[in-house]
């Protein structure tokens, strides 16, 4: 017999992105983003000027994916996208003054983030780091199992 949904980490992990996407929504519907538009932009806020290829590979995303979410924040006017000089295969994507202004008002999902779970920034730092911790030993277990 499984454990029941509650006990497994899965399911807890699961429910809770739900939980916050839910938080966000609103948040960002003002703002005229999706969450995932949104984590582009956050890619990008670390690195601007990244390949279609890069931002995929941050958001563990094929690049068929991010291709449509850039083509609609560039139709927003939050990024431009040009073709690489260097390699024409590729597609540079930076952000605008506009895309930097929205991605500085999305501050505000963290701040909410942190008042509405009750929990420190500190502790939820310390949540995130364990939670990345689980993630990369997962990831890496399945490159050595691939290899």
């Amino acid at each position: 017999m499984p454990l029941p949904l509650d006990s497994q980490l899965c399911f807890t992990l699961y429910a809770t992105s739900m939980a916050i996407n839910r938080t966000y929504k609103p948040m960002l519907d003002e703002m005229g983003i999706t969450y995932p538009q949104y984590l582009v932009l956050n890619a990008l806020g670390e690195a601007d000027g990244m390949s279609v290829g890069s931002i995929a590979h941050r958001l563990a995303l094929e690049s068929s994916t991010i291709t449509p979410l850039v083509k609609r924040i560039e139709q927003a006017g939050l990024v431009t996208r040009q073709r690489s000089q260097t390699d024409e295969r590729q597609v540079q994507v930076d952000l605008t003054a506009a895309g930097r202004a929205l991605l500085t008002q999305c501050n505000c999902l963290n701040e909410t983030l942190v008042e509405r779970s009750g929990m420190t920034l500190a502790e939820l730092d310390v949540l995130n780091r364990q939670i990345q911790k689980l993630r990369d030993a997962l990831n890496n277990s399945q490159t050595a199992g691939a290899a």
